[in-house]
């Protein structure tokens, strides 16, 4: 019993003069969610696996005819194929930041969930039910898509809106060389016509594209609207 004795001894003194807020958040680990779909998906090394509990700083990865969807209060969470993202608490709310792939996300209300994506943060717009769709093309460009409800995408203190229905590619830190003649000005290829939403010295830049995997798109949906719904 000794040697155990001097163990918890010395974590004591580690605690007190070398690492509080280490021993603080060995003593709080709080989980984030639950697993309740899993295909050829890791959580860190070990298989994802339905019923696995969540906590924060967890990292998850599917392999390319893979996925994993994670409930998280009134949020819910799908990695597609080949996507790797960590899990968070943001706010006193569950997050996750999309590394790679594509991730998509069903919420209850504004504040059930953010999707973290390079410098964009994507949230839903308003407290009816939400479904979207992000896919991580480089640390410049993501696609983002509203299926159901509006979505809200931040970049720092900018924050510009997308449409139900809508699918965007999100330029970040855009040139002017990547915004069409006449961008921002009320000429050209404005809003509703493919072009961007908005340009200059903008953060970002939304152009519109076309929706795309519709079928992919659907099979999300229903997964969504299924009786685990958030």
């Amino acid at each position: 019993m000794r040697p155990l004795r001097v163990f918890y001894v010395a974590l004591l003194i580690s605690c007190l003069i070398g690492a509080p807020g280490w021993c603080a958040s060995t003593s709080n680990v709080t989980p984030l969610g639950t697993i309740i779909t899993a295909e050829r998906a890791h959580v860190g090394d070990a298989s994802a696996d339905v019923g696995t509990t969540i906590y924060g700083g967890d990292f998850l990865s599917t392999e390319p005819q893979g996925s994993v969807q994670v409930r998280a209060g009134a949020a819910r969470l799908l990695l597609l194929g080949a996507s790797t993202a960590v899990v968070n608490n943001s706010e006193g709310s569950p997050s996750a930041r999309l590394l790679s792939g594509t991730a998509s996300f069903s919420t209850g209300n504004s504040r059930a969930f953010t999707l973290f994506a390079s410098k964009a943060a994507i949230r839903p717009q308003s407290d009816a039910p939400t479904i979207g769709q992000v896919t991580f093309v480089s640390d410049k460009e993501l696609l983002v898509t509203a299926r159901r409800g509006g979505l809200a995408i931040s970049v720092e203190d900018e924050t510009q809106t997308i449409a139900e229905g809508t699918s965007y590619r999100v330029l970040l830190d855009p040139t002017d060389s990547q915004a069409p003649p006449g961008a921002g000005t009320g000429q050209g290829p404005g809003t509703g016509s493919g072009g961007p939403l908005k340009a200059g010295r903008s953060r970002f830049l939304l152009l519109a594209t076309a929706l795309i995997a519709a079928g992919t798109g659907v099979a999300i949906y229903f997964a969504f609207e299924s009786n685990a719904r958030p």
